[in-house]
């Protein structure tokens, strides 16, 4: 079979010899994690609680549960990730598999980002709550977590994007690097530029984060034949 980042990635072809023989355990897994992984994200953010230090302060089980679910979310689409590299070997150029990896990255270092967040921040409001979730609250490390996700998050599933629109899962691919650079501008920069107490960075984010699940659930009808 020929590689080419046109092939339609919902469509089988003749099977294979050999061990990907196959497929439909990975199939499945994709569907699922999708499923989840996606519309999981876009409950947390809409469940996200204040962001200011003394809310957080009063209420830190809560942004620590968020959290930690926000994170399993993240981890959920990795895997469904992981699944589509899986499908899509062989069948797409090396810069099309590039794209798949760069998103599992960027997956995995927002991954990062929001454990960090939900560690850090309850800890850092029950003693100097007015730093919370602004500029002199970030230290080198935190910059560095912050300024790597936000780079290869948005990036990722941009480049995941363009490849999933060449090869026919068009919807899927737009939703899924509209609705990454939206939610992850409304995380970070809308936040420091405008403060925790905005409301403007939970609707940013919500307006993100709602096209990115459902370019997941998408994501899952292109695998499901």
């Amino acid at each position: 079979m020929t590689s080419t980042e046109s092939q339609p990635l919902g469509v089988s072809g003749a099977a294979p010899a050999g061990p990907r023989a196959d497929l439909g355990d990975v199939r499945s897994v994709v569907r699922l994690t999708a499923l989840i992984g996606g519309p999981l994200f876009l409950l947390t953010v809409i469940l996200h609680p204040a962001r200011d230090g003394y809310h957080i302060a009063a209420h830190p089980t809560w942004y620590e549960i968020t959290h930690l679910t926000e994170a399993a979310s993240l981890l959920i689409q990795a895997v469904c990730l992981a699944g589509v590299l899986a499908l899509v070997a062989g069948r797409i150029r090396r810069r099309g598999l590039a794209s798949v990896y760069t998103a599992i990255v960027g997956t995995v270092s927002w991954f990062g980002l929001i454990v960090f967040d939900g560690s850090h921040n309850p800890a850092t409001a029950k003693y100097a709550p007015q730093f919370v979730h602004t500029s002199a609250d970030l230290d080198l490390s935190a910059t560095v977590i912050v300024l790597v996700a936000n780079v290869l998050f948005p990036v990722g599933y941009a480049m995941l994007a363009r490849m999933l629109v060449r090869t026919g899962a068009r919807a899927a691919g737009l939703l899924l690097g509209i609705g990454a650079a939206v939610y992850s501008l409304g995380g970070t920069a809308a936040l420091l530029g405008l403060g925790p107490h905005s409301v403007v960075t939970s609707v940013v984010e919500i307006a993100g984060a709602a096209p990115y699940a459902l370019g997941y659930v998408l994501l899952a009808r292109t695998f499901a034949s």
